[in-house]
């Protein structure tokens, strides 16, 4: 279970944020469990600590949201990341 605060969806910059960063790992788990074709009941339960069935709608949004930025940092924000660590 996450112990990290979250937002329902996560800021959508063109850059990478101080959120993403703090949320990297939840990142990388979510598009594990994608991989592994986990239902999506289950991640957004182990990896935020929501339960779907109490909230539905939110759950939905959340794992919904934060997936697809974790898609948007494998195409474009790790680019970010690396040009940081390259300064």
């Amino acid at each position: 279970m996450s112990t990290l605060p979250f937002e329902d969806r996560p800021p959508q910059l063109d850059r990478v944020s101080p959120y993403d960063e703090r949320l990297l790992t939840s990142y990388v788990r979510l598009l594990d469990a994608e991989a592994e074709g986990a239902d999506w009941r289950e991640a957004v339960a182990i990896i935020f600590g929501l339960d779907p069935e109490k909230e539905p709608e939110r759950a939905k949004i959340v794992h919904d949201s934060h997936l697809a930025r974790a898609h948007w940092m494998t195409e474009k924000g790790y680019r970010h990341l690396l040009e940081r660590r390259m300064q």
